[in-house]
């Protein structure tokens, strides 16, 4: 082994983040800033004792068990780990971390521009007034839904969902929650608990998913629970793609059953859903809810504080347990 543990980071990171980086490790960064198939992250395994990989790389079960017994430790640049298989990876030894909390008031900020957006039909306005073919007005034009009021469901009710229910009150929305544990009151805040999808699905006028990418939840928004929800409901997703059942939501959406939706992730990333991109009730972003500045030097920050305290045998603050 290398006097210093040897990383490789996959992404092109923070200024500040590799610079710390270099500081303390042999670094090995991808210059290209590409996503790295399963090949290339087996290969590096030999030449690295840790990984600090984003959500575009995918540890998959067969390429973890053709890791090289050098790779210790992977410490993802992310909050979600649904491109690791957990249980294969430990079975391995190799601990996994991820940067919960840092990201929780950009994404938030994503969730509201996306509920805004979807709700007042920013997509279609801008691209009326960009193209020259803003003409006329009259009081039926570019009606929207009002948001002010409005109950709002918050599937996945954890520090995104919570920071969420904070922003929404700040327009006056009625807060409704599920989550696989009621949270204590305190942390509430008067947001009213139901305790299955269903029930919540049936209050929500607007519904954001805020719920990590799991067995129990992909696809959770498919053709028989959007029947749940309200007519002309709207649906917000800064979470995962994997959630949504993305050829139901086409449906509902282009048949008016959905007034509209606002989305920052799809199942297929880069590139996203041409379908729904078709559609002019759909508000979309390039799954950017975490890209502030600040945001992603903290990410890379809690990243590498999981990194210092494995290598220096202490606890590691985030470490991600299967199962």
């Amino acid at each position: 082994m290398s006097a210093r543990p040897v990383v490789w980071i996959t992404r092109r990171l923070s200024d500040a983040t590799l610079e710390r980086a270099r500081r303390d490790y042999d670094v090995i960064l991808d210059e290209a800033d590409t996503p790295s198939d399963g090949e290339a992250i087996v290969a590096m395994s030999e030449r690295v004792d840790a990984i600090v990989p984003c959500h575009s790389e995918a540890f998959d079960a067969a390429t973890v068990a053709r890791l090289h017994d050098r790779l210790k430790i992977v410490a993802n640049h992310s909050v979600g780990t649904d491109h690791c298989d957990l249980s294969a990876l430990h079975t391995r030894g190799i601990v996994v971390t991820n940067t919960p909390g840092v990201l929780n008031d950009a994404t938030a900020e994503i969730a509201m521009l996306l509920l805004l957006g979807a709700a007042r039909r920013a997509s279609e306005g801008d691209r009326l007034v960009r193209s020259g073919r803003w003409d006329s007005w009259s009081p039926a034009f570019m009606v929207g839904t009002q948001v002010s009021g409005a109950r709002l469901g918050i599937l996945g009710m954890g520090g995104v969902g919570q920071v969420v229910a904070r922003r929404a009150r700040g327009f006056d929305m009625q807060v409704h929650y599920h989550n696989r544990r009621r949270l204590p009151e305190e942390r509430e805040q008067g947001a009213i608990w139901h305790d299955s999808v269903e029930s919540l699905f049936g209050v929500s006028e607007f519904l954001s998913l805020n719920a990590p990418a799991v067995p129990d939840t992909v696809e959770i928004l498919n053709a028989a629970s959007i029947e749940w929800l309200p007519e002309r409901a709207i649906v917000i997703n800064t979470a995962r793609g994997a959630l949504v059942d993305e050829s139901a939501l086409h449906a509902a959406l282009a048949s008016g059953r959905l007034a509209a939706a606002g989305l920052d992730c799809f199942v297929d990333e880069p590139g996203g859903n041409a379908a729904l991109a078709g559609l002019d009730n759909v508000f979309l972003l390039p799954h950017v809810g975490s890209a502030t500045r600040a945001t992603r030097d903290a990410m890379g920050s809690c990243a590498l504080d999981n990194l210092d305290a494995f290598f220096a045998g202490r606890d590691v603050p985030n470490r991600v347990d299967a199962g």
